[in-house]
């Protein structure tokens, strides 16, 4: 006869008699009686092998989101039975993005109500000016799942997945995993688009264990750059990762930015020294964004490097280029480079660009206005070509750019300090 066992209910580890402190993640008192599981018969017939020719192609058609920028993000729309987990800090918009969606999408969409109250839904839905909602305040994930069943919606989105009650205290990493795994199956056997909302942590990674991530189809995160909302895809099973998209937040909720490239550079000063407009590429997006640096004189032995929005590891090896093979004295300067707007772009194009903001900036000469470059920097100095510059150049053109500077028209970084800002 099968012995029962106890489970930690935040993060599962598992041992025959209960204990007062986990050894696995610490936590006190959290032990709980698990039933042992009855050993299941295997089925004398497997089930059939299906060829590639017996698929229907048409279980792959996409839906609109109703936005097209949450289009854009997830690679062409929802697919059917797609599971999609969306995090963000608390505040940053995720739920007016659910309701946004549900507004626009023109599809039966069910609302698991588990954050906020039936109230304080409709008082932000009629901000938004949705009139219709299907809204379910049931938590417990057993009843949840036999009401979802008898008629299952075409999307379905969870607020939150941290508030679902599954095999633990809603919110332990037991829970969460339980949860996820239950609305994968639901998902792919009725072909329900589901949207899970996830916490993150201080780290800025959705909350809960790796496994959730595993699980889904897309992980997406909503992130704050200024005034803005950027929408990002970490992972995606039916599109390209790291693409954004672009959303600004006003009193009627998420509105769509359609040119991103004009946004960013609103207020971008002319004439300035320490100013370079970068081409970047995220994901299958071209952008036109502006690198900024400041170089000053030290008080301290060690000079300052400080980076907001870029990878700080490639601006130190632009700096020990810039030093080395062009003679720019930076030992007695603090350093600071950004990218304007508050966006973060993880993109090696954007070498060339930081490597003459900051020539630019310790030079005093500011680089001409209708001016754009890309390029990624190698250590000997020179530009090295870059992934879609032809898709770069178009958007530069599109951003009122005339003059640009790219791999196919500099030999180095010298050349492009010696014609610019000599």
């Amino acid at each position: 006869m099968a012995k029962s066992t106890y489970a930690c209910v935040e993060c599962g580890y598992r041992t025959p008699k209960p204990l007062g402190r986990c050894p696995g993640c610490g936590a006190w008192g959290s032990f709980q009686e698990v039933a042992p599981i009855a050993r299941r018969e295997v089925p004398k017939e497997a089930a059939p092998l299906l060829s590639l020719a017996q698929v229907d192609e048409g279980e792959e058609r996409r839906f609109s989101s109703g936005l097209a920028e949450v289009d854009r993000v997830l690679g062409g729309g929802f697919v059917p039975g797609e599971v999609v987990l969306l995090g963000g800090e608390p505040g940053v918009g995720k739920s007016t993005l659910l309701l946004e969606m549900a507004k626009r999408m023109g599809r039966e969409v069910y609302y698991v109500a588990g954050e906020e109250s039936p109230a304080q839904i409709k008082l932000r839905a009629r901000r938004l000016g949705l009139d219709a909602l299907l809204l379910l305040k049931e938590t417990r994930l057993e009843p949840l799942l036999a009401l979802l069943e008898r008629k299952p919606p075409e999307a379905l989105f969870v607020d939150s997945i941290q508030t679902i009650e599954a095999g633990g205290s809603p919110g332990s990493l037991v829970a969460v995993r339980e949860a996820t795994g239950a609305f994968v199956r639901f998902a792919k056997a009725t072909g329900t688009a589901v949207v899970l909302v996830g916490h993150v942590t201080k780290e800025g990674v959705v909350a809960g264990p790796k496994s959730v991530e595993h699980a889904v189809d897309a992980t997406l995160y909503l992130e704050t750059a200024g005034v803005y909302r950027i929408l990002r895809s970490a992972k995606n099973r039916f599109g390209p990762v790291g693409e954004l998209g672009v959303f600004r937040m006003e009193e009627t909720g998420l509105v769509e930015v359609k040119n991103p490239s004009e946004a960013f550079l609103l207020e971008r000063p002319l004439g300035v020294p320490g100013s370079a407009i970068a081409l970047a590429l995220a994901g299958e997006r071209a952008l036109a964004l502006e690198v900024q640096a400041l170089a000053a004189k030290t008080p301290f032995p060690a000079p300052r490097r400080v980076v907001q929005g870029l990878d700080g590891r490639r601006v130190d090896m632009v700096l020990a280029v810039l030093e080395r093979r062009l003679d720019l004295p930076l030992g007695n300067l603090d350093v600071y480079v950004n990218l304007a707007g508050g966006l973060r772009v993880l993109d090696p194009g954007l070498d060339l660009a930081v490597a003459l903001a900051v020539y630019s900036a310790v030079v005093g000469k500011p680089l001409p206005q209708e001016l754009a470059v890309v390029g990624e920097v190698g250590l000997l100095g020179e530009v090295r070509s870059v992934v879609g510059l032809e898709r770069r150049l178009k958007e530069g053109e599109r951003a009122g750019f005339s003059r640009f500077l790219h791999p196919g028209n500099t030999r180095g970084l010298k050349e492009a300090v010696e014609r610019y800002l000599a």
